[in-house]
């Protein structure tokens, strides 16, 4: 027969050797959580790292595409900046197909006609429904379409006025309107004039016409009113397609603070040899 005492020592002994037997146990759970977690987390890294590792080589065989078409055009720009969106990459890169791809050209300057060209400080490009299979980016040979393109850049109005060709006209945006301002000399006065311009796209260029020029100062006679609509037709301007890549052309203008914004669009565009 045991003792009170007796029992409660062969207890205590009891939960010392139950819980010298569990206490390894647990460490041992917890040991191994932490690989398992460490090695998700490794595994994740590398994916991450070979995510933007492919993204960067996609972007740079497009750069290089994009510089082809700018100097087929014979034209000139900044290394293209390259930004695939949408994460993760290697998703698209399976299904060969991109949501969005921003191209910016910085200081382009693309032919018109004869000796005139367009400087854009940068054109700024939305690629949407990048076709690009995964054997063309890799070899770098194979054909990249887009099913639309929109871009924008501006001409900013020094550049317009060169373009004009009439010495002494200022222009500036009022009220979403594009207003030109200039003097003459007319019977021996000189008059201030100024009117608004009529923005259209024709044929993918812009066209300038002003309209309603009037002078603050000008007197009531009608050869000077003459003399004034004449220098007006001067300040009209003919603005043929710049020769861009991708196949832009101008679909929208509008005068602001800067210069003119200039919206350019294309669709069922190829990167490929075809496409230039």
């Amino acid at each position: 027969m045991y003792g009170p005492g007796q029992f409660a020592n062969g207890r205590n002994a009891v939960a010392e050797v139950y819980e010298t037997d569990q206490r390894p146990r647990r460490r041992r759970g917890r040991g191994l959580l932490i690989v398992v977690v460490v090695l998700l987390l490794l595994l994740l890294g590398g994916l991450v790292v070979a995510d933007s590792f492919g993204k960067s080589f996609a972007e740079g065989i497009i750069g290089d595409k994009v510089a082809e078409q700018v100097r087929a055009q014979k034209a000139s720009s900044d290394t293209p900046e390259v930004t695939i969106e949408g994460f993760p990459f290697v998703t698209q890169v399976l299904d060969g197909e991109y949501q969005e791809i921003r191209i910016q050209l910085p200081h382009l300057t693309a032919p018109i006609d004869g000796d005139r060209k367009a400087a854009l400080e940068l054109l700024d490009i939305h690629a949407k429904t990048v076709r690009a299979p995964l054997d063309a980016l890799r070899s770098g040979q194979g054909d990249i379409t887009v099913q639309n393109v929109t871009a924008t850049g501006t001409i900013d109005y020094p550049q317009l006025i060169k373009l004009i060709g009439q010495k002494g006209v200022q222009l500036s945006a009022k009220d979403g309107k594009l207003v030109g301002s200039a003097r003459m000399t007319a019977l021996g006065q000189q008059l201030d004039l100024s009117g608004t311009a009529k923005l259209t796209v024709v044929n993918g260029g812009i066209r300038v016409r002003f309209a309603e020029v009037k002078a603050a100062n000008l007197p009531n006679v009608p050869f000077i009113q003459n003399a004034v609509d004449a220098y007006a037709a001067k300040m009209a301007l003919d603005l043929p397609a710049p020769k861009l890549p991708l196949k832009l052309k101008v679909q929208a203008v509008a005068p602001e603070a800067d210069g003119l914004k200039v919206t350019f669009g294309a669709s069922d565009v190829s990167l490929g040899s075809g496409g230039l």
